[in-house]
């Protein structure tokens, strides 16, 4: 293992994603937090609600199949500045619609333009960091997930109570300017960053391949490929759930108005950050403290997250709020660990310049999951009104996404790429 350089200039750029994927994420969470007042103002059902979700992940799935591949040609700095400025654009055209057919199609541009952002966190991370960081780095950057759903619950209350919904978009949209101007002006790649020391540049190239540029029908041909994208399949629509669903559930099982919604939320986001981060270490931990392979580090985490989950399959049986907020936090930051293990294991595989498109094309698959769960999930509870076959999913989907991995990679090592 190469000892580490004087260089921090990597976790700076470690600390611009962050703050772009927590913008990222504040932005699409200002309807979650929003939607039981929307609901009543506007007067959208739990079937219009779950298409209303669904248009956003629909489009978001379609850029999810186009951006990984763009990303991959017109590189980091120009791809990730575009895409956080097209994003704030469109969160802040929510404040000038007022039907549910509207707020459909503002979803649509949101979602085409955020799905730029982890293929290009992702992206960045394999071209800044040697491998071994980089599930530490995957974890942190994920963590800002949860960072901004934290700041959504803190900041869109306190918005909406003093200024009106319409004014919540505006403003927490426009903060996305800032991390643009930041992204364009600081940005490059290690060898082309003026700041970066020639020491730290060798240690972040210490562990890259230099290779070709690999088309679609190769990466097609990739068992991995297909396993991450089935993974994401099967676990993202868990994660929109307890996204758009949470604020909702918490409402009407035990009367949480918008008011005094901030802190559930924020408790139960900061257990989730804290799995994030827990997450991107752990496997770190024990590769190099206790001389684990990869491939059995990455599978002891992955394992351990699809334990964590398992008792939320009692969560509508919850009869007690921070009893269920607790709960809901340990198997969000389970997830949240899933997740930095999840985008790690591409990079893992593959090499920098496939990492965005695989990533982009099985998240593209996971938001599709979350159009179908979205749209199941406003039926059920518009014709049933209960929570226990969507918690059921929620706690068995990991298990279901772990034993499809054991089974498709039965190790988890570098490809050798067939050009």
């Amino acid at each position: 293992m190469n000892t580490k350089p004087q260089g921090k200039i990597r976790w700076t750029i470690c600390a611009m994603i962050f703050a772009a994927t927590t913008i990222n994420l504040l932005d699409r969470q200002v309807l979650g937090i929003l939607a039981s007042d929307l609901q009543k103002k506007i007067g959208w059902n739990e079937i219009q609600y779950g298409y209303i979700v669904s248009a956003f992940q629909l489009s978001y799935a379609i850029g999810m199949a186009v951006v990984g591949r763009i990303l991959d040609s017109i590189g980091t700095r120009l791809g990730y500045t575009l895409t956080i400025l097209l994003w704030s654009l469109a969160s802040m055209a929510h404040a000038f619609v007022g039907t549910p057919m509207g707020f459909g199609l503002a979803r649509v541009f949101l979602g085409l333009s955020e799905s730029g952002n982890f293929p290009a966190a992702i992206k960045a991370t394999s071209e800044w960091f040697p491998a071994h960081e980089r599930s530490i780095v995957a974890g942190i950057i994920n963590a800002g997930s949860n960072m901004g759903v934290i700041v959504a619950a803190l900041l869109v209350p306190l918005l909406t109570i003093q200024f009106g919904w319409q004014a919540t978009f505006i403003m927490t949209g426009a903060l996305g300017f800032l991390v643009v101007i930041w992204m364009w002006s600081y940005y490059r790649t290690p060898d082309q960053h003026a700041s970066v020391s020639e020491e730290e540049l060798k240690y972040i190239q210490s562990e890259q391949q230099a290779v070709k540029p690999i088309a679609w029908r190769e990466l097609l041909n990739y068992k991995a490929l297909w396993t991450f994208t089935i993974m994401k399949f099967l676990i993202d629509p868990v994660w929109y759930f307890y996204l758009y669903w949470l604020p909702k559930f918490l409402d009407k099982t035990f009367g949480i108005p918008l008011g005094k919604l901030s802190l559930p939320l924020m408790t139960v986001y900061l257990l989730s950050d804290a799995g994030s981060v827990i997450g991107g270490w752990f496997p770190t931990w024990l590769i190099q403290k206790k001389s684990y392979s990869i491939d059995s580090a990455r599978k002891t985490a992955f394992l351990v997250c699809a334990c964590a989950v398992l008792p939320m399959f009692f969560g509508s049986y919850f009869t007690n709020l921070w009893f269920a907020v607790i709960m809901v936090g340990i198997a969000l930051a389970a997830q949240q660990a899933w997740s930095s293990n999840a985008y790690t294991l591409v990079s893992d595989i593959f090499p920098s310049n496939a990492v965005a498109t695989v990533v982009g094309f099985g998240s593209m698959a996971g938001a599709l999951g979350g159009v179908l769960f979205s749209m199941v999930i406003g039926w059920v509870l518009e014709k049933t009104g209960s929570y226990t076959p969507l918690f059921a999913y929620a706690a068995s989907a990991y298990m279901i996404a772990f034993t499809l991995l054991k089974l498709l990679i039965p190790k988890i090592e570098r490809i050798e790429l067939k050009l």
